[in-house]
């Protein structure tokens, strides 16, 4: 009975999973920067995230905030906030050591910890994802669909979204790719640098609509 709804769902989510945006650019850079591992847990990081959107939308508290200029704002400019810090580190990054032939992006190791929480506060933190996830949940889904059907397509956005950069993390922590952007040196954390700067400049001056 729901089916339609699902597939409707489904291919929606894909569309906007696959838009290049901060959830990729970091899943890149932890994929490349610190391997395989480092990616993998970023986008389960990414894909617990949702969780968040899912909740509120659920809840209604998507409606609230999209409503508010000031919520709506608070968040905005939390979010742009966290991408320009991370953004502004991986543009301070320095050259490697000569030989080294492997990237740095940082002297600590990266934990899955830490690579989890970047990509889950980068998710979380999203404020398109809000709209996205309002949209969804108010014009997509019908009202009428019981709660239950409702948080079993949340359950499916989450995993889907975990696995799509999983895919991401797997193809981009590849040896030949890294060796690829290792020949860049700093240059590559320099580049996804200014990528996330600009993200959060141009999340920082985004409108309500």
């Amino acid at each position: 009975m729901y089916w339609t709804e699902f597939f409707t769902v489904a291919l929606i989510h894909l569309l906007a999973v696959a838009s290049p945006g901060p959830d990729f650019a970091i899943v890149l850079r932890e994929s490349v920067g610190f391997g395989r591992r480092a990616g993998i847990f970023c986008a389960l990081g990414v894909g617990a995230g949702i969780f968040i959107h899912v909740a509120y939308s659920l809840l209604g508290i998507g409606l609230i905030v999209s409503q508010s200029i000031v919520l709506f704002n608070a968040l905005k400019w939390l979010a742009a906030a966290y991408l320009l810090y991370i953004g502004i580190k991986a543009l301070r990054a320095r050259p490697a050591a000569a030989g080294s032939g492997e990237i740095s992006l940082d002297a600590d190791a990266r934990t899955p910890a830490k690579a989890f929480s970047v990509g889950f506060i980068t998710n979380g933190l999203n404020p398109k994802a809000t709209l996205f996830f309002l949209s969804l949940f108010t014009v997509v889904i019908n009202p009428q669909t019981p709660l239950a059907i409702q948080a079993g397509y949340g359950l499916y956005l989450a995993v889907a979204t975990a696995l799509w950069f999983c895919l991401v993390a797997v193809l981009f922590s590849q040896d030949r790719v890294r060796a690829g952007f290792a020949r860049l040196g700093h240059w590559f954390d320099r580049v996804m640098g200014a990528v996330l700067v600009g993200l959060g400049v141009k999340l920082a001056f985004s409108e309500l609509r």
